[in-house]
């Protein structure tokens, strides 16, 4: 079978050539043909909403960096990323970092951690990212900035990058196998996630006393809290029926509300899943994996080891349940909500929409703008269908130079609230900060998803743009990367 042809956005030189692509594929992506700025651009009008005020429509995703020091403190690496968040200009920072509430919680030896000794370094990377705000846009009116909080579960790696120690709440069968875990592995006891509860509990308060304006209460990508809303063969108090699978977030919100009495709280969720995708043993070839394709799921109809899934159909999305999931944050007044989907581990394409694939991943068996539509989409949907919550979009980054087109269009036509970047900030925080002041946009430093930011943290080094920014590229960072990609 040939090779799929995807058109590189990089050698797209015009809005209407794009826009003609993506009609080519079928595909419904709001994009404007020509950029407003000032206070005439969509992108800089507030966002007030149940008492919450956010100066523009720009925000920033929280990341791993896996450049903190073992005892969970932030090192320079961090700072310096910590910078870039500042300097987007975007008025609503998400969590900056995810930062684990317990060393066996972390997602890799070199995460962030919330606990008294890392008090005072967390407390200086909110004032350093303050401080570059100010400075880049003049004034930190309407900024509001909020720390994810999380636990890795599955994918916790709190002692060595390439040491897996998995705390998983149900058997998956086809997770279990990826990642080695026989089928007597222990789960999570009930007794367990109450004292996981506890550290959810005391983090929040910490993070009311170092300042921050709210709390995320991590729900994606395949971590802890995102496997509660698929754990439906989970037996007992947390697992089974809707309000099961929810109890996690309802007694964290409660204990959120009385140890931290006033701080908001937010929720990243991954709003949809997919089967798991491995790649094509038949077009893999010379140490290159070949397209993603589905793992073998025809035994395991229904699938019941998704959210957001159709159980008779995996493949297909249907957001009943999450539908559901958004009412119960109405009803939690919860008024902020960032939307994902799928996972990094086992769909990254899907996830992370990218050209390249990671070190560990495989090449896209569609064009990524499809995920970016999928994303998109979705987002549109529960949007339209909860309009009192603040609803943040991911997938941007993947649209390279014409992100700002397709962000103005998306808040101009009221598809989302506010505009999410993640990767694009490692190597040009400032995109739509430019285009909305009217400033030139600096291709050379627009995010082209090599995807070294995750085939870094893959191999044990710091997350960052190691092709497009210098303070990565010229380090003796980028020696050990390019000695690592080489091996495998």
């Amino acid at each position: 079978m040939s090779a799929l042809r995807i058109l590189r956005l990089g050698a797209v030189k015009d809005v209407a050539r794009f826009q003609e692509h993506v009609r080519s594929l079928g595909l419904k992506i709001p994009c404007d043909s020509e950029l407003l700025s000032g206070f005439e651009s969509p992108l800089w009008q507030p966002v007030s909403r149940q008492g919450i005020k956010i100066g523009n429509r720009i925000a920033v995703h929280p990341m791993e960096g896996w450049d903190g020091t073992s005892d969970g403190n932030p090192s320079e690496h961090t700072i310096e990323r910590w910078k870039k968040f500042g300097r987007s200009g975007a008025k609503l920072i998400w969590g900056g970092e995810a930062v684990a509430i317990s060393h066996a919680g972390r997602a890799n030896p070199r995460q962030l951690l919330i606990a008294k000794h890392t008090l005072e370094a967390l407390a200086g990377l909110r004032k350093t990212l303050i401080e570059e705000h100010r400075r880049t846009t003049g004034s930190n009116d309407g900024l509001f900035i909020g720390l994810q909080l999380t636990h890795s579960g599955r994918y916790s790696r709190p002692n060595a990058h390439d040491k897996r120690e998995p705390r998983i709440l149900y058997h998956h069968p086809i997770l279990d196998r990826k990642l080695g875990l026989s089928g007597n592995y222990p789960l999570l006891t009930d007794g367990e996630i109450d004292g996981i509860i506890e550290k959810f509990h005391r983090a929040a308060k910490m993070v009311q006393e170092l300042g921050f304006d709210f709390v995320d209460i991590k729900h994606c990508h395949g971590y802890l809290g995102h496997e509660f809303l698929s754990a439906h063969t989970r037996e007992g108090k947390y697992g089974g029926t809707f309000e099961n699978r929810t109890r996690f977030l309802r007694e964290v919100v409660k204990g959120v509300r009385l140890h931290a009495p006033g701080l908001r709280i937010g929720v990243r969720l991954s709003a949809f899943d997919t089967v798991p995708f491995r790649p094509d043993p038949d077009r893999s070839a010379n140490g290159k994996p070949g397209p993603g394709i589905p793992e073998r799921h025809g035994s395991l109809i229904p699938y019941v080891w998704g959210f957001g899934v159709n159980p008779q159909q995996p493949m297909e999305v249907d957001l009943t349940e999450t539908i559901r999931f958004l009412s119960l944050l109405e009803e939690l007044e919860i008024p902020l909500v960032n939307i994902s989907g799928g996972s990094p581990y086992w769909n990254p394409h899907i996830q992370r929409p990218a050209l390249y694939p990671p070190s560990d991943g495989y090449q896209p068996p569609e064009d990524p703008l499809v995920g970016v539509a999928l994303h998109m989409n979705v987002t549109r949907q529960l949007k339209h269908r909860f309009p009192n919550l603040i609803v943040v979009g991911s997938a941007y980054s993947y649209l390279q130079d014409f992100l700002p087109h397709v962000a103005q269009a998306a808040v101009r036509e009221d598809w989302v609230d506010t505009v999410g970047l993640g990767r694009m900030i490692l190597t040009y925080p400032e995109i739509l900060w430019d285009a909305t002041n009217g400033n030139e946009i600096q291709h050379k430093r627009v995010c082209r998803t090599f995807s070294d930011c995750t085939t870094a943290p893959r191999k044990g080094l710091p997350s960052g743009c190691y092709p497009l920014d210098s303070y990565y590229k010229n380090s003796e960072l980028a020696e050990r990367l390019k000695i690592v990609k080489a091996k495998r």
